[in-house]
């Protein structure tokens, strides 16, 4: 069983929401799939069993013994990564986009390819299970691509632990990582809040789950924060059939838990907003198996 948590905007406590599902598991494959600020490996504290290189990536670099500054890739470069300044031809690493097109092109073989290879995917044990992530290094690129293969990774860690459950916490927002994070998983769960920018962004996430005729669930948070658009969500889920799986309060507990390294769920066991995210984990859970 597969379950994404999601949210089209920042801040929602999607990924306070996954680590109390996480820790409600009795043993579960963890994957963090925001790997352009992944922290939830700051929360639990796994071990650092393996680490591998991920290459999103390749860019163009210049041999000058060999260039003659003719001035050739300038010319059918598409992305304004070459310039000639004062006579030598330079690259842009932050503009090259990896074509090869120049090095493919250069008559002097002066331009090689190299691989931009700073990023890393871990895994490692913690106290529910086994974590996944990834940290896509700083101005590189394809995050999409390194979700898929932590994904990939995180099947095979469930198959050779025979764990049934792999949960993911997805980035915000609609782009390719979040893609790759709900495509063919058993249920997505968008975690929203009572404000008008969130109630947009849920609409855009619903057009994505929607093509891939996932089965979604929506939670609620903060719901008290302002109650006239908290109906305002729970009538636009309905116009699109879409299950509220449950509403949390506005609760400070959950800043003393993530500031303490715990849950939810571990930190405040017996809290109002503890039991209701164990009732909305069990709605989930039954509906996904």
């Amino acid at each position: 069983m597969q379950v994404a948590v999601i949210s089209g905007k920042g801040g929602t406590g999607k990924s306070s929401l996954t680590a109390a599902f996480a820790t409600l598991s009795q043993k579960v494959v963890l994957v963090d799939c925001d790997v352009d600020a992944a922290n939830l490996y700051i929360l639990f504290n796994p071990s650092h069993d393996e680490e591998l290189e991920y290459v999103g990536s390749q860019k163009a670099i210049i041999d000058y013994t060999q260039c003659t500054h003719c001035g050739l890739c300038l010319t059918y470069c598409r992305f304004d990564a070459i310039s000639i300044t004062d006579g030598r031809v330079e690259i842009s690493e932050t503009f090259c986009d990896g074509c090869f097109l120049c090095s493919r092109i250069c008559p002097a073989e002066a331009i090689s390819m190299v691989k931009n290879d700073k990023s890393r995917m871990y895994t490692g044990s913690f106290r529910n299970g086994i974590m996944v992530y990834g940290r896509l290094a700083a101005g590189e690129e394809n995050s999409g691509k390194m979700v898929n293969e932590l994904r990939d990774r995180a099947k095979q860690v469930a198959r050779e632990n025979s764990i049934e459950t792999i949960l993911l916490d997805g980035p915000p927002g609609i782009g390719c990582p979040v893609i790759s994070t709900v495509t063919g998983v058993d249920s997505v769960v968008i975690v929203t809040e009572p404000t008008l920018s969130a109630l947009h962004d849920l609409e855009r996430t619903l057009g994505i789950t929607e093509k891939f005729a996932l089965k979604v669930w929506v939670v609620i948070n903060k719901n008290d924060i302002n109650p006239d658009l908290r109906d305002r969500i729970n009538i636009f889920c309905k116009s699109r059939n879409v299950a509220i799986a449950g509403e949390l309060p506005f609760d400070p507990i959950v800043v003393e838990s993530m500031v303490s390294c715990k849950s939810m769920t571990e930190w405040a066991p017996e809290s109002q907003t503890s039991k209701e995210i164990r009732n909305i984990w069990k709605r989930i859970h039954s509906q996904s198996l």
